[in-house]
C-alpha cells in the first residue's frame, strides 16, 4: 500500500506561483508513475500532469501546458508541480495519485491518492 501526501497548496495572486509537493512512502515506491489531478467547485476531477517511474517521460494537460512543469527526485520520494502564471481558473484541490510505472489520464487508472491540497487563485 503505497501512501502519498501533498503539501504547498495556500493563496495566491493571479500571475502568480506555487509549487506543490507530493511525498510517497511503502513498498517498491520508486516503481510508480505520479500524476497530479484538480478538482474545482461544481467541476469533474481532471488530469493536470504525470511523471513515469523513471522521470523521463512526462505530460501535461493543454490548459496548463507552458505555465506548469512537473518533475520527481525518488531519492527524496517526492514529486514536485511547479505552477507559474497562475489564474482564477486553476483554483482547485490538487491531487497526486500512484499507478505503476507509466503515465495514464483517466482518474479510474489509478491506484492509491493523496488527500489533496486547496490552491486558491485570488486577488
Amino acid at each position: 500500500q503505497l501512501q502519498l501526501v501533498e503539501s504547498g497548496g495556500g493563496l495566491v495572486q493571479p500571475g502568480g506561483s506555487l509549487r506543490l509537493a507530493c511525498t510517497f512512502s511503502g513498498p517498491s515506491a520508486d516503481f510508480y508513475a505520479i500524476g497530479w489531478f484538480r478538482q474545482a467547485p461544481g467541476k469533474v476531477r481532471e488530469g493536470v500532469s504525470c511523471i513515469s517511474s523513471t522521470g523521463r517521460n512526462t505530460n501535461y494537460a493543454d490548459s496548463v501546458k507552458g505555465r506548469f512543469t512537473i518533475s520527481r527526485d525518488n531519492a527524496k520520494n517526492t514529486v514536485y508541480l511547479q505552477m507559474n502564471s497562475l489564474n482564477r481558473e486553476d483554483t482547485a484541490v490538487y491531487y497526486c495519485a500512484a499507478r505503476f510505472s507509466i503515465c495514464a489520464w483517466g482518474i479510474n487508472e489509478y491506484d492509491y491518492w493523496g488527500q489533496g491540497t486547496q490552491v486558491t487563485v485570488s486577488s
